[in-house]
């Protein structure tokens, strides 16, 4: 099994910066695709980002794109969001995921991290 704990949200101002973090314990995660989903409000989960196993590969939503940027560290089982220019439509609780069987799978996810942009 797989244990996700995101960290590194918190209330922004409409321009600011965060880092969410994505550390995986319990089993190593360094062949498998990582990424974050989010949820707003009322709205249903959307795909934010995801890397491939070795970081060489990433895939972005179109709202985020330019703005935000995933990597990851496989030395330390962990994945990270950086988010640049918030913007109050990125309010949501930022679920981390890891899928076990490539692109388009998510297997294992995080309890979330709230995510809050004051305009």
């Amino acid at each position: 099994q797989v244990q996700l704990a995101e960290s590194g949200g918190g209330l922004a101002q409409a321009g600011d910066s965060l880092r969410l973090s994505c550390a995986a314990s319990g089993r190593d995660v360094g062949s498998y695709a990582m990424g974050w989903f989010r949820q707003a409000p009322g709205r249903e989960r959307e795909f934010v980002a995801g890397v491939n196993w070795s970081g060489g590969s990433t895939d972005y939503a179109e709202p985020v794109k330019g703005r935000f940027t995933i990597s990851r560290d496989n030395a330390k089982n962990t994945a990270y969001l950086q988010m640049n220019g918030l913007t109050p439509e990125d309010t949501a609780v930022y679920y981390c995921f890891v899928g076990t069987t490539g692109w388009g799978t998510y297997d294992y996810w995080g309890q979330g991290t709230q995510v809050t942009v004051s305009s």
